[in-house]
């Protein structure tokens, strides 16, 4: 089941304003950033929009109007508001593990399927932006309407964000623009959201919950494990320093005593808790002592590799990472603690199926929009509205 990003837009777009209101933004004007595909100039030399000029914060940063259509899906319209939001959160999420910042985007480099890097920063902005409108038109077409209580939640916390911008809804409505979105659209967000859930509510009172073998398939295809481990280190987990050839040795030594320990032991699973909780260097143990639930992906290759290739109570070998030594017990999991997250996959997919069945149709306004330019009008945009919190 394709993964999809969860909305969360309440609280993050929120947070976010915030951020901007009080000054402590992710970009600042005088941080390392330069999204120019060009490479040309640095973040210090961005000139802030003139936010009193700015009637429609969608058309000052793209040439399009918010209301504008820039794709369909069926009978229905995204625009230009709804896309580009998405767009500038594909950007700021590529950019997350790079602290927000990086020198140059390569806008015009050429990526996977002939895109280039900025058509693919538009066309995952549009895959979501899709989504959610299958998934709009799917509430509609069994009669479900969003919860009122969301829109009063979001105008209340729009208030208190005014409160504390000391009564100043203008900087309010900034702070959103900066974050490509107004109050509407903030609504709007969120209501999809509570459609989503209600939706699932539906899929499961028609379709049945999830079987056991349903939710199982589900983790196995996402990739989901859970696994306990003996950690004898052989970095000083403080300093990420290697410890002397001499003190490896002894914990090697040590690794291989606890294994023949265990393959001796009439319950090795009683036993390896014990060891575990007596030897394990793992400074995660005391937060996580019924092990780990993860991805793949998430842990170093080694553990990972050794962990997928045991079945359900077994423990391996002493597995060597950069960490240090490992024995892994592998874990059983619970279908039950999953099957709301399997349901909620079950809907995803349907939905995802039915935006293939319909098919996107971008309009001529997609076409013109030039993702590079984008990002750099964003900054400054950014920039202002940063000043003007600061101010």
């Amino acid at each position: 089941m394709k993964k999809l990003k969860r909305m969360g837009a309440m609280t993050l777009a929120l947070v976010m304003a915030l951020s901007a209101l009080s000054g402590c933004g992710q970009k600042s004007p005088g941080a390392s950033s330069n999204p120019a595909g060009s490479g040309s100039g640095d973040s210090s030399q961005i000139t802030p929009m003139d936010l009193s000029k700015i009637t429609d914060p969608y058309l000052a940063v793209s040439g399009l109007a918010g209301d504008e259509v820039v794709a369909r899906v069926g009978d229905g319209e995204i625009t230009a508001s709804q896309y580009l939001y998405w767009l500038n959160r594909e950007i700021e999420n590529y950019l997350a593990p790079f602290g927000g910042q990086m020198n140059t985007l390569p806008w015009d480099s050429e990526m996977a399927e002939g895109l280039t890097f900025g058509q693919s920063m538009g066309e995952e902005a549009l895959d979501v932006a899709s989504y959610y409108c299958v998934m709009k038109k799917a509430a509609q077409d069994a009669g479900i309407a969003p919860d009122p209580g969301v829109a009063a939640t979001v105008d209340q916390q729009y208030a208190d964000l005014v409160v504390q911008a000391g009564a100043n809804e203008e900087r309010v409505i900034h702070a959103l623009w900066a974050q490509m979105l107004t109050k509407n659209l903030l609504t709007s967000l969120n209501e999809h959201s509570d459609l989503f859930t209600q939706l699932v509510n539906r899929d499961r009172e028609e379709n049945g919950e999830p079987t056991d073998a349903e939710v199982m398939a589900y983790l196995e295809e996402i990739g989901t494990y859970r696994a306990k481990h003996i950690l004898l280190a052989t970095i000083d987990l403080a300093t990420r320093e290697p410890l002397d050839d001499e003190a490896i040795a002894q914990k090697k030594a040590a690794a291989d005593d606890l294994l023949v320990q265990l393959r001796g032991a009439e319950d090795p699973i009683a036993l390896f808790d014990q060891l575990m909780n007596q030897y394990s260097e793992d400074t995660g143990l005391e937060t996580n002592p019924d092990g780990y639930t993860t991805q793949k992906g998430e842990m170093v290759a080694p553990f990972e590799q050794a962990a997928l290739a045991l079945k359900d109570g077994e423990i391996s070998d002493v597995v060597e990472s950069d960490f240090g030594y490992h024995i892994i017990l592998r874990l059983p999991i619970n279908p039950d603690g999953f099957r709301d997250e399997c349901a909620a996959a079950r809907l995803r997919d349907s939905l995802i199926q039915e935006r293939e069945r319909l098919g996107v149709e971008k309009t001529a306004a997609y076409d013109k929009l030039d993702v590079g330019t984008f990002w750099n009008n964003m900054l400054s945009l950014q920039t202002a509205v940063q000043m003007e919190a600061v101010g």
